[in-house]
C-alpha cells in the first residue's frame, strides 16, 4: 500500500515541503530510501524500526521503499524519522490515511519511540505555511520554536505512541501557545558601562555606533579596557524586534546553537583569532552559517583584529557591504543573512605599547609597519569609526568617576533609533549605516558651513567615495542623538575625528 505524508526540509535558512512517499509491497524484506538522502537519513531505518516496535506495533516484514520528493534536492538530518514512521503505519493500515492529510510531520525518533529536538524547526514551519500547510506535528522540545510562526497550529508530542493515539482520536491535544512579549522581555545580562572607569571618549564612540549600527575599531594598549568595553557594548544596544528575533532564531536553530526556543536579545559573537575562513563566513559540503551569519542583527566582535589570518579578514569585505553571504555549491546556491555590526579591537603595534604614555614601545618602525599592514586598506575603509583607547594610570583609577550606566546611554540610543525608524518608514533599511548614496542625498541635510568643511577635509585627506559617505552616515547618527534635523559643523567634526583616526594607524 502506498501512503504520502507531508514533511519539510531546509536549504540555507529557507524551508520547503517534502513529500515522504512510503510503499509497502510483497518481496524480500528490505528497507530502501531514495530521494538524495544523506547518511543520517539512510540510517533512519534502524531508528524507525525500533521506535515502531517500542511503541507496541508490528513492523512489516516486507519490501519497504521510501521516496523523499522532490528527489532532486539533497535531504539531510534526522528530521525525517517521524514522517517515515507515520508513513509506514499508514501503509500498514494502523493509522487511517485521511487522518494525516492535513498535517505535516517533523521529528527525530529515539530507539524507544521518544521524540528528540530537531534543527531548523522555525524555518521548516515557515516554509510549510507558505505552501498552505497550517498544522504541524513535531517533538515537544521543538514545538515552542515552531509555534512562533503565526497562523500555524503546532502540536508537540513526547513519543510516537502519543501521535498515533492522537491521529486515531484516542488522545486530545491543544496547539502550543507562545507569549511573545513575555519571552522577548527576558534578555541576556551583560556588564554595565558604570563598571568601567574613565574612557569617556570611547564610550561616546560606542554610543554613536550603537545608535546607527556602525562598525567600530578600538585601538589601544593591552589592559586599557578594550575587551571589557566590547563585552559591555550589547548592554546599550536597542532591543531586538520580533521580526529580527525570528530571522536570527532561524539561523541559530539551523546551526544547532539555539538556547531555548527564540533569540531574546541581539547576538554577540566573539570568535577566536585562529578561526578559519569557513568558520567566519560559513560553508561546507552542505553549507552551514558562519560567525557573520550567527551575528545577524547583532555584534561580531573580533578581538586581536590584526592577528586574524589575512584571508579570513578579506572574506569579511563582501558581507559587510551586502549584508548577506552567498555560497555556491554543485548542490545549489545558499544565501545566509549577515547584517552584523563589526566591533574590533587591536593593539597599535606587536608589543602593544606604541603611543602609550606609561610604557615604552620596543618595536622597530619596520615591525610596526608590518603589523599594521595586516589590515588591508579595503577592510579599514569599511570601518565607519576608529577610536583610540588610552591607558589609565593605576593611581588614578580609584579617584575616577564611573560615569553613566548602560540604561541611561541606552535610552538615548533608543530615541535615536526611533528617529531612524520614522525616517526610513517604507524603505528596506533600519539604521543610518545602511543608507544607499541616494538616501544619503535625501536624508543627510548639511548646513552650508558643514558642507564646506567636509569637502575641504575630503580633499586634504584623500577620502575615498566610501569613506566620504561613511562620514555622512556617522554625522547623521550624531545629529540624531542631538535631536537635530540638520547636520551641523560640530557633527561633521566629530564624525571626521572618528574617520581620520585611521591616518594614525596607516
Amino acid at each position: 500500500m502506498l501512503s504520502v505524508v507531508k514533511s519539510g526540509g531546509v536549504v540555507g535558512i529557507d524551508g520547503f515541503v517534502v513529500d515522504v512517499e512510503v510503499n509497502i509491497s510483497q518481496g524480500l524484506p528490505q528497507f530502501i530510501t531514495v530521494g538524495l538522502p544523506d547518511t543520517a537519513v539512510k540510517e533512519s531505518r534502524e531508528r524507525v524500526r525500533s521506535a515502531i516496535v517500542s511503541a507496541g506495533y508490528r513492523f512489516p516484514v516486507k519490501k519497504i521503499v521510501v521516496n523523499l520528493a522532490p528527489a532532486d534536492i539533497p535531504k539531510q538530518g534526522t528530521l525525517y524519522d517521524l514522517p517515515v514512521a507515520v508513513g509506514i503505519l499508514v501503509s500498514s493500515e494502523i493509522i487511517p490515511p485521511e487522518r494525516v492529510e492535513d498535517y505535516a510531520f517533523i521529528g527525530e525518533l529515539a530507539l524507544d519511540g521518544s521524540l528528540r529536538r530537531i534543527r531548523g524547526a522555525l524555518s521548516i514551519t515557515s516554509g510549510l505555511k507558505e505552501a498552505g500547510i497550517t498544522k504541524v506535528i513535531i517533538p515537544e522540545e521543538s514545538s515552542f520554536e515552531a509555534a512562533l510562526i503565526d497562523g500555524v497550529e503546532v502540536y508537540g508530542f513526547k513519543n510516537l505512541r502519543e501521535i498515533v493515539d492522537f491521529l486515531k482520536g484516542y488522545l486530545d491535544k491543544k496547539p502550543v501557545q507562545v507569549d511573545i512579549e513575555a519571552v522577548l522581555s527576558e534578555g541576556a545580562v551583560y556588564p554595565d558601562f558604570s563598571e568601567i572607569k574613565g574612557q569617556h571618549s570611547v564610550k561616546r564612540a560606542m554610543e554613536i555606533a550603537a545608535a546607527g549600527f556602525h562598525n567600530l575599531l578600538m585601538i589601544g594598549s593591552p589592559g586599557s579596557g578594550k575587551s571589557m568595553m566590547a563585552k559591555a557594548f550589547p548592554s546599550i544596544l536597542p532591543p531586538i524586534s520580533f521580526r529580527e528575533a525570528i530571522e536570527t532564531t532561524k539561523i541559530h536553530s539551523i546551526a544547532g546553537i539555539l538556547d531555548g526556543f527564540i533569540v531574546r536579545s541581539r547576538p554577540f559573537r566573539a570568535p577566536h583569532h585562529t578561526s578559519s575562513d569557513i568558520a567566519l563566513i560559513g560553508g561546507g559540503s552542505f553549507p552551514k552559517p558562519g560567525e557573520v551569519s550567527l551575528a545577524h542583527n547583532g555584534v561580531l566582535f573580533l578581538d586581536e583584529f590584526p592577528e586574524f589570518k589575512r584571508t579570513a579578514l578579506e572574506v569579511l569585505r563582501q558581507p559587510i557591504e551586502d549584508r548577506q553571504v552567498v555560497i555556491s555549491r554543485a548542490s545549489g546556491r545558499y544565501v545566509f543573512p549577515a547584517k552584523f555590526q563589526l566591533l574590533a579591537a587591536a593593539n597599535p603595534c606587536p608589543c602593544g605599547y606604541s603611543n602609550d604614555p606609561l610604557r615604552e614601545c620596543k618595536c622597530s618602525p619596520v615591525e610596526i609597519r608590518r603589523y599594521r599592514s595586516k589590515l588591508s586598506g579595503p577592510i579599514v575603509d569599511r570601518i565607519d569609526m576608529i577610536s583610540w583607547v588610552s591607558s589609565i594610570p593605576p593611581e588614578e583609577l580609584s579617584s575616577m568617576s564611573c560615569g553613566e550606566d548602560s540604561s541611561t546611554i541606552r535610552e538615548r540610543v533608543i530615541k535615536a533609533v526611533e528617529i531612524q525608524e520614522k525616517r526610513f518608514d517604507g524603505y528596506p533599511v533600519n539604521f543610518n549605516s545602511e543608507m544607499s548614496p541616494s538616501m544619503i542625498d535625501r536624508f543627510v541635510v548639511l548646513e552650508d558651513s558643514a558642507e564646506s568643511l567636509l569637502i575641504s577635509a575630503a580633499r586634504k585627506y584623500n577620502l575615498t567615495a566610501r569613506g566620504f559617505h561613511r562620514v555622512l552616515k556617522v554625522s547623521r547618527t550624531i545629529a540624531d542623538l542631538d535631536g537635530s534635523e540638520k547636520v551641523l559643523v560640530k557633527h561633521i567634526v566629530e564624525a571626521l575625528n572618528y574617520r581620520l583616526s585611521d591616518e594614525l594607524y596607516s
